[in-house]
């Protein structure tokens, strides 16, 4: 593991929750999160293909969420610019159902310099009194960290978005 990579990773570890339902394989891992909210799949959707709502800035590579857009058709760009000419691609939608199933594929944050390949799917479901939305990113490949150790703190960063995503419609 190089230094950087190490930096890196030890920085997501300080703001990684405790890990929640995360599978390991020979080659990768799944990390899947789910919650609850009290508002109809639509709102859901609206504010899931707004990443400037809710995505932490501090998991941007220019610093400043009003640089992340979301073009949430298939080939479509979960971008970020930071108006002084930089940008980078976060991931590449791949399947999109609206109120219901939006699909990115790509390697998040310092997984993006690996050989390795992502896909996250935001799932949307309606339940009684609301939706339930659950996160799925499963990552593969080669890769040069302990996957042991970089599976809960890849689930901790994925989760944490689910967290600040929920955190936009409060409980009645």
């Amino acid at each position: 593991m190089t230094v950087r990579v190490s930096v890196i990773l030890a920085a997501y570890v300080v703001a990684a929750p405790s890990p929640a339902e995360v599978t390991l394989s020979d080659t990768g891992f799944t990390a899947t999160n789910s919650a609850a909210v009290s508002a109809r799949p639509a709102d859901v959707w609206a504010a899931l293909i707004n990443p400037v709502l809710y995505w932490n800035p501090n998991h941007s590579w220019f610093g400043d969420a009003s640089g992340f857009s979301l073009d949430p058709v298939a080939g479509g760009c979960f971008c970020e610019s930071n108006g002084d000419g930089g940008s980078a691609e976060h991931m590449r939608v791949v399947m999109v159902q609206p109120n219901r199933t939006l699909r990115l594929s790509g390697a998040l944050g310092p997984l993006q310099g690996e050989g390795l390949a992502g896909v996250l799917t935001w799932q949307l479901d309606e339940i009684e009194g609301g939706t339930r939305v659950t996160q799925t990113y499963s990552v593969g490949g080669h890769m040069q960290f302990d996957r042991e150790e970089l599976a809960p703190v890849v689930d901790g960063v994925v989760r944490e978005q689910l967290e600040r995503l929920t955190a936009l419609f409060p409980s009645d």
